[in-house]
């Protein structure tokens, strides 16, 4: 088992948690954790973007002239894409980027994602995280302790003053355990986890 020093809020140590060696301490896929990134990556693009094929853009039907004897090339129709007004070839039309990867491989990589930074020196295990209203200025507090400017807060439960700490610190962002995935982590210098959310990752990710 790998232990770690859980600490609070004011960067002293308060007792040492051990740590399940299949969620922080696992061979590391590096595929997986790259494919993951693709999948959230793509999964934000729009995909809205459009042109008009020659079957959809105005004009066209009658010839516009004889075939022979204009001194012309031969034309059939003014919607051709070699025309100024024509369509446009192979024209991109709204598609979902996003595809699909089994659940097992996610764990796999986010586990993979949550060894790096745990062997990487880059993961603090707090004993809670709350405060009694949004303050930046008390996330600041807490992120300094730990040299962490950079860095992704990761809470289990219901906490908006820690998610509205946070948010307009600029590098760091709190978010739910039930929101952690591996681009969030890999995009992060600083991994910031309360105990009761270790337990939550734990409990999912043990089987991946």
């Amino acid at each position: 088992m790998t232990s770690v020093q859980v600490y609070n809020m004011e960067g002293n140590a308060v007792e040492t948690l051990e740590l399940n060696e299949t969620v922080f301490d696992r061979e590391i896929n590096e595929g997986l954790m790259h494919q993951a990134v693709v999948l959230y990556l793509a999964s934000l693009r729009q995909g809205t973007q459009k042109a008009k094929t020659r079957s959809e853009v105005s004009g066209g039907g009658k010839k516009p002239w004889r075939q022979k004897g204009t001194g012309h090339a031969r034309c059939g129709s003014t919607r051709s894409p070699i025309w100024r007004t024509g369509g446009v070839v192979f024209a991109p039309t709204p598609r979902s980027y996003g595809f699909k990867m089994p659940r097992k491989q996610r764990r796999i990589a986010l586990a993979s994602a949550l060894t790096s930074k745990m062997r990487e020196g880059k993961l603090v295990v707090l004993d809670n995280l709350d405060f009694e209203a949004p303050k930046t200025k008390a996330m600041l507090n807490v992120l300094g302790k730990f040299d962490a400017a950079n860095a992704l807060v990761v809470f289990a439960g219901d906490k908006d003053n820690v998610v509205k700490s946070a948010r307009n610190i600029v590098g760091v962002e709190a978010v739910n355990v039930t929101g952690v995935n591996t681009y969030k982590v890999l995009n992060h210098k600083n991994l910031i986890v309360t105990k009761d959310a270790v337990a939550r990752l734990e409990e999912v990710l043990t089987n991946a």
